[in-house]
């Protein structure tokens, strides 16, 4: 549930990030600059969960993966609500 969690607010931290930072127009949304923001999201996460004290040493690559999964997921659908929500404004 630990894990579930820090994917899912690391995904919707990155999506404000990216709003906040790169913008939320459609000009704005055609950079690499948020695929960056996304993959520092997924790589900061297993520090963190570290600090929490899940044993990430037992992780396979399935585990890691759910996380990149979780993490972009989230990221995708809350900037694209942000993206389309600028769209009607």
């Amino acid at each position: 549930m630990t894990v579930t969690t820090i994917a899912c607010l690391a995904g919707l931290g990155a999506a404000l990030g990216s709003a906040t930072i790169f913008g939320t127009t459609a000009a704005d949304a055609v950079g690499t600059g948020q695929a960056l923001l996304v993959a520092t999201a997924i790589l900061i996460q297993f520090p963190i969960l570290k600090v929490v004290g899940v044993d990430i040493s037992d992780f396979g690559i399935k585990d890691n993966l759910y996380i990149a999964f979780m993490t972009f997921c989230l990221w995708f659908i809350t900037y694209t609500v942000l993206l389309t929500s600028a769209v009607g404004a």
